[in-house]
């Protein structure tokens, strides 16, 4: 017997019993970004490598570790999309969408990055992205921020999540500032693990948020970003947080929050949460207003923000916040007796065509009233519609229902897409 192939490890199925947990969250996306007015778009799996290292910067950890990158045929280095923003911005620029135009975006889709898989960490994850273009001002800013927010109310998760906000300030600032952390972290160098001895000189912002309690003992006392800020950064930051103040959106000023890719500037923010066992963050952006330039375009400012799609199912299910998800099935046909099934399967077109949302199985394979049963309680359907040689001959269907109490009940072919219409409302 030849060897059962396994799926690769970090790239994961979801079955059918999960779908369901995944499409009310998928909805729930799409329908809070329409209703800020944003259009979706769709980019491809596979970019071209020199996207990346343009857009998230070749010292990075996802540059230099985790990308997925192969020559193809034709020799050029091609890499599985690693995340949204660099894509979207990419299609923007050969599409003619960004320059001198706001563009409101959304995107959800699988990126790949090759790390150790651990829980909610995979190596096929999917994110749902959001990209507003061509607003430099800090509305847009706490307009994304405040839909963030919403989407947690549309979950019920909003108790469990804390917003931490930061401004990394203009380009020019972010630069006065290396060199006086370089300075500062030379200093401390014998206090730094290796990774923070790396990044120091390549990338030192990202050694603030070092997870290793050594180096943040190493941090006190080293200069703070937000004393390089003119008066233009500071005013955009303020007016983030009174917009957010004015909504009631509850915050944290984490100066040390500087996220991961090399393109953002001024307003950044994470959402965070103890749910998922240690601190973890489910939703991440801020402002990039050099990326568009950066990658071949004419200046064009950008806000947006991505979420790990698996990290909030994992997180709506570990707080029990899918407990009262439609079924797959709602109603499912028992057919018994010589051409059952030929009546059923019409009378069933008929009433898909009445309820366009109702979700009806017709049992299949033949069987008895045991059997088919089994099949109808295992489908999770609410109900049973059991169609016999007695009821063709009265043109009446028995209805069993399979979940709660109600009484067994009789009613004509025509009465059924009252009865479905009804079911799916709740």
């Amino acid at each position: 017997m030849s060897k059962t192939i396994q799926a690769i490890r970090g790239m994961n199925d979801c079955l059918p019993t999960e779908t369901n947990i995944w499409q009310m969250v998928e909805s729930v996306l799409r329908r809070v970004a329409s209703n800020y007015g944003f259009a979706e778009i769709r980019m491809p799996i596979v970019e071209s490598t020199a996207l990346f290292k343009r857009s998230i910067g070749e010292v990075t950890d996802i540059v230099e570790k985790e990308m997925y990158t192969f020559d193809d045929r034709n020799g050029d280095s091609l890499t599985l999309r690693p995340e949204g923003t660099a894509c979207c911005v990419r299609a923007g620029n050969q599409h003619g969408l960004l320059y001198n135009q706001e563009q409101r975006l959304w995107y959800m889709g699988p990126m790949f990055r090759h790390e150790r898989p651990q829980k909610g960490r995979y190596r096929q994850f999917h994110q749902f992205g959001l990209e507003a273009f061509g607003i430099a001002t800090p509305d847009i800013d706490a307009e994304i921020i405040l839909l963030t927010s919403r989407l947690w109310r549309e979950l019920g998760i909003n108790e469990f999540v804390t917003l931490e906000l930061n401004s990394l300030g203009s380009t020019e600032e972010r630069a006065n500032y290396r060199d006086a952390l370089v300075e500062f972290l030379t200093e401390k160098e014998d206090q730094l693990d290796e990774d923070s001895k790396r990044r120091m000189h390549s990338n030192p912002l990202r050694v603030l948020d070092s997870k290793n309690p050594e180096v943040q003992s190493a941090l006190v006392g080293a200069p703070k970003l937000s004393e390089y800020f003119e008066q233009e950064s500071l005013e955009h930051f303020e007016g983030v947080c009174q917009r957010l103040d004015e909504a009631g959106i509850n915050y944290v000023i984490n100066e040390k929050l500087v996220r991961g890719l090399d393109y953002y500037n001024r307003t950044v923010f994470e959402w965070v949460t103890d749910s998922l066992g240690s601190q973890g963050t489910i939703c991440a952006g801020g402002r990039y207003d050099g990326l568009v330039e950066q990658l071949g375009g004419k200046a064009t400012p950008g806000f947006g923000f991505a979420l790990g799609i698996e990290r909030l199912v994992l997180m709506l299910t570990s707080l029990d916040k899918v407990q009262n998800l439609r079924p797959q099935v709602d109603a499912y046909i028992i057919m018994l007796g010589e051409g059952a099934d030929i009546k059923a399967n019409a009378l069933a077109e008929k009433w898909r065509d009445k309820v366009i949302d109702i979700r009806i199985q017709s049992h299949c394979g033949g069987g008895n009233m045991k059997k088919q049963m089994k099949r109808a309680d295992k489908s999770g359907a609410q109900i049973a519609i059991i169609i016999g040689e007695d009821e063709i001959a009265n043109e009446t269907v028995t209805i069993k229902y399979l979940r709660g109490q109600h009484e067994q009940q009789s009613m004509a072919f025509e009465e059924v897409p009252s009865l479905l219409s009804n079911l799916i409302k709740g």
